[in-house]
């Protein structure tokens, strides 16, 4: 099978691979649509924590069950998706029922081969159903369940102002579950494009430039004077990151759902005397798939929406590099496997 790895930072290789053999508790999933996510922009680029090539990058995924062992109730040739992280099932957090943050976890395409080849196996138990959704919907359930996780991570009220920090894809679903938690959403971006997809795609009321002089003081104003108690970052920028503690009212939750390098840097009086709760969110656990497909299949969430760029397999490689370039307005490429 034709696989594409990821050999050193800023390098591609086609290759054929052996197609796998199916293992016990198993499942083999012929790939029909790969979502790029700033996961996989990131490993290519050379700036992602934990990671190691050569590596196979690709974790949004969906596809054609094609071989199946221990999945009850799926049918070979039916559209899934699957759960992209592998746990151990055994550590404190799994025994806790929290097996997004696993103490051994194998992220698909992260710290094991993911899904830019033709066939992929995976457990059976991380199958998920198609539910009569697109392969382009299923392959974009996981980067959603990643901003419905961090949702709620906050436990969102009914009328709280929400301010989300990034309106890259991950923020854009956050965004769309703070609504359906009935959050008023507040989009904070540096790119003026990304802010008006926000407010004519989503429906976005407020919209701020972070580069603005003004921020604090637009805060104040729209959220009459209290500013944001649910701070979401899905930037993954160091500065973003450091500087949010700025924008949060007292008693605020700030939830990291993006990930950096380096240090968490802020005042500790400025975090203190709001007496502020500071959350990480990562990855997604079930319940959040599930409700991201309920929530597609309800039509109050249409990701695909986010998909500003397509391509074929054979020209990944090709346009990988100017996916990175933000004058080229991507939100979400998409590859076709086939159709």
């Amino acid at each position: 099978m034709k696989t594409l790895t990821c050999t050193t930072p800023g390098t591609f290789e086609y290759s054929e691979t052996e197609k796998p053999e199916l293992k016990k508790d198993h499942a083999i999933i012929k790939i029909k649509r790969i979502g790029i996510c700033g996961t996989d922009l990131h490993a290519f680029e050379g700036t992602q924590p934990f990671f190691n090539y050569p590596r196979v990058l690709g974790h949004e995924l969906s596809g054609e069950l094609t071989e199946a062992d221990g999945a009850d109730g799926f049918k070979i040739g039916e559209a899934v998706t699957f759960i992209p992280y592998f746990n151990c099932g055994e550590c404190i957090v799994c025994r806790m029922n929290k097996p997004n943050c696993c103490v051994k976890m194998q992220v698909c395409g992260v710290h094991v081969d993911g899904g830019m080849r033709e066939y992929l196996q995976v457990p059976s138990r991380t199958l998920l159903h198609g539910e009569g959704l697109s392969y382009d919907e299923l392959a974009l359930v996981e980067p959603l369940a990643i901003g419905a996780h961090g949702v709620r991570r906050a436990d969102i009220q009914q009328g709280e102002f929400v301010l989300v920090i990034g309106a890259g894809p991950i923020g854009l679903g956050t965004m769309e579950f703070a609504r359906i938690a009935g959050g008023n959403v507040i989009a904070l971006d540096i790119n003026d494009d990304r802010l008006a997809f926000c407010k004519e795609k989503l429906g976005v009321a407020h919209t701020i430039n972070a580069l603005s002089s003004d921020v604090i003081e637009q805060l104040s104003k729209i959220t009459n004077g209290d500013m944001p108690t649910v701070v979401i970052d899905a930037t993954g920028n160091q500065k973003a990151i450091n500087n949010a503690i700025n924008y949060m009212a007292h008693g605020a939750r700030f939830v990291l759902i993006g990930l950096q390098k380096g240090d968490l840097i802020f005042n500790h009086p400025e975090f203190h005397k709001r007496e502020s709760t500071l959350m990480s969110s990562r990855n997604a656990n079930i319940e959040d798939f599930e409700h991201v497909i309920r929530s597609m299949k309800a039509g109050l969430v249409k990701p695909t929406t986010y998909i500003t760029h397509q391509v074929k397999f054979d020209e990944v490689a090709a346009n990988f590099e100017s996916w990175l370039d933000p004058k080229n307005g991507v939100i979400k490429a998409m590859v076709r496997m086939e159709d």
